[in-house]
C-alpha cells in the first residue's frame, strides 16, 4: 500500500469506509481484552510455585545462624543480600532488602529526603525522561515535585538536554531512570549515557533514581549489557549520586517478592537509619525461600529464560501485526525491544487519545492516553504503551488487530480533516 499521506481524497474516503466496516465488525464481537499494565501471565507465575513449599517445616535458620521467624535483620539476611547484590552488581554491604514492592522504597526515599534534608525547604524539580513510567511520575505529583520532561531515544535520555538543565538549575534534585528495557520504549542506556550521568556537574544533593526493574528480563538468549552506574559514579568521585532499585516482582511473584535498594555504603547507612524508625525487620522467611529457590545469580538467569520462552511469542505477535497492518503507511512507528514488558507505539500527532478511546469502545483496553508522560499530558498526543504479557497469545493477535484498525482509521480521519 502507498503511504497513507500520499493518497488522494477519494482514495482516503474509500479506505475510511473499508476501515469503518472492519471496525464495526470487530466491535460487534463483544470482546473484553485488557492490555493496560505489564502484569505477568499466570503461566509465568506458575514458574515460581516452588517458592510456596519453601523454606520447609522446621527449617527457618540461615547458614549464618539467623532464625528468620524472629525480629531483626533490618537490612536483610546475609545470604539474600549476597544473592541480590550479585543481581544488582553491588557488594552485600551496598544493598538493603525490603518487601514486595520497590515502589515503596522509592516513595520512602523521596519522603525521607523531603522531611529530613534541604529538599523539603524549597520547591524542587525532577528530570523525567519520557515516555516513561507513570508510577514514578505519581510519586513526584504526590510530593509536589515539579517534573521536567527530557527526551528519550534508543540509547537513553537526551544527555545534551539533561546536562544543560542540571548545570543551570540547582533546584533540580533528582532524575528518574529505567535504564534497561526502559518502560515503555525498551531502550537500554549506552555506556556513554551512564558515564555522562555519573560525571555531569549537578547540585551536590542531586540524586539519580535508577529503577533497574527489568535487569534480567530478556527476550533473547542473554540479557543486554548495562554499565554499572554505581561504579561509574565512584570512578569520578560521585559515589552518593545514584540510588539503585529493583525487585523480584516480575521474577517470582508480584505479591510475594523481594525489593531492593542499593548504593554506596554511606547512602545505605542513611537508608538504614530511616528504616530503624519504620520497621523492626523485613519478611526474612520470604528472603530465605528466594535464596533456596534461586540459589545463585545463574539460577535467576535460568529462571528468566523460562519467562522469555512464554513472553517472546507474544511480543513477536505484536510486532508481526503492527508490521502487517501499519508497515509502510507512514502513520506509526514502534519499538522492537529485546527485553522488558512493553512495546511503545507512536501514532501520528494528535491521534493517540482517539485510538485508545476507539479501541476501548471496541473491547480492547489500553493504558490511558498521556500516562507515559508527567501530569498525564503527552505534548504530541501520539504515544501508546502496549503491554502484551498478561493476555493469552491468541488474544494478543485479536487485540492487536483491533488496535491496528483503530490506528489506521484515526489516521485516515486526521488526513481528511
Amino acid at each position: 500500500m502507498a503511504p497513507l499521506t500520499e493518497l488522494s481524497i477519494d482514495d482516503l474516503k474509500a479506505l475510511q469506509a473499508q476501515l469503518q466496516t472492519r471496525y464495526d465488525e470487530f466491535s460487534a464481537r463483544g470482546l473484553k481484552l485488557d492490555m493496560t499494565r505489564g502484569k505477568p501471565a499466570p503461566e509465568q507465575l506458575d514458574l515460581a510455585n516452588g517458592l510456596l513449599s519453601l523454606p520447609g517445616a522446621g527449617d527457618f535458620t540461615t547458614a549464618s545462624g539467623v532464625d528468620c521467624r524472629n525480629y531483626g535483620g533490618i537490612d536483610g539476611i546475609p545470604e539474600a543480600r549476597e544473592l541480590f547484590g550479585a543481581y544488582m552488581g553491588v557488594s552485600p554491604e551496598e544493598i538493603i532488602l525490603g518487601g514486595n514492592a520497590s515502589l515503596t522504597l522509592m516513595h520512602d526515599t523521596v519522603a525521607n529526603a523531603m522531611q529530613h534534608t534541604a529538599w523539603g525547604k524549597a520547591p524542587i524539580k525532577f528530570l523525567c525522561p519520557s515516555p516513561g513510567y507513570d508510577r514514578h511520575f505519581s510519586i513526584c505529583e504526590h510530593f509536589g515535585i515539579e517534573m521536567v520532561v527530557v527526551g528519550m531515544d534508543e540509547h537513553g535520555p537526551d544527555m545534551d538536554q539533561v546536562e544543560q538543565l542540571v548545570a543551570g538549575d540547582d533546584s533540580i534534585k533528582g532524575m528518574w531512570c529505567v535504564p534497561k528495557y526502559s518502560n515503555p520504549t525498551g531502550a537500554v542506556y549506552s555506556d556513554a549515557v551512564v558515564d555522562r550521568l555519573a560525571s555531569m556537574p549537578a547540585a551536590a544533593d542531586f540524586r539519580i533514581f535508577w529503577d533497574n526493574a527489568y535487569e534480567a528480563h530478556t527476550l533473547e538468549a542473554a540479557p543486554a549489557p548495562l554499565k554499572n552506574i554505581l561504579q561509574a559514579c565512584k570512578d569520578v568521585g560521585n559515589p552518593e549520586r545514584v540510588l539503585m532499585f529493583g525487585s523480584t516482582s516480575k521474577i517470582s511473584f508480584a505479591g510475594m517478592g523481594v525489593s531492593m535498594v542499593a548504593g554506596s555504603v554511606k547512602s545505605m547507612n542513611g537508608v538504614r537509619s530511616n528504616l530503624k524508625a519504620q520497621t523492626i525487620g523485613p519478611d526474612k522467611i520470604n528472603q530465605l525461600r528466594h535464596v533456596r529457590f534461586f540459589k545463585d545469580i545463574d539460577g535467576i538467569h535460568a529462571h528468566m529464560q523460562k519467562h522469555a520462552e512464554i513472553l517472546r511469542p507474544k511480543f513477536e505477535a505484536v510486532l508481526e501485526i503492527l508490521e502487517r497492518e501499519l508497515g509502510g503507511q507512514g502513520i506509526a512507528t514502534w519499538t522492537r525491544p529485546s527485553g522488558g514488558y512493553f512495546v511503545s507505539l507512536d501514532t501520528l500527532d494528535q491521534c493517540a487519545a482517539q485510538v485508545i478511546q476507539m479501541a476501548g469502545d471496541a473491547g480492547v483496553k489500553l493504558t490511558a492516553a498521556g500516562a507515559t508522560f508527567p501530569y498525564r499530558k503527552d505534548p504530541r498526543d501520539r504515544n501508546i504503551r502496549i503491554a502484551p504479557s498478561l493476555p493469552a497469545l491468541e488474544d494478543i493477535h485479536t487485540a492487536m488487530e483491533g488496535v491496528a484498525i483503530c490506528v489506521q482509521l484515526a489516521s485516515v480521519q486526521k488526513q481528511l480533516s
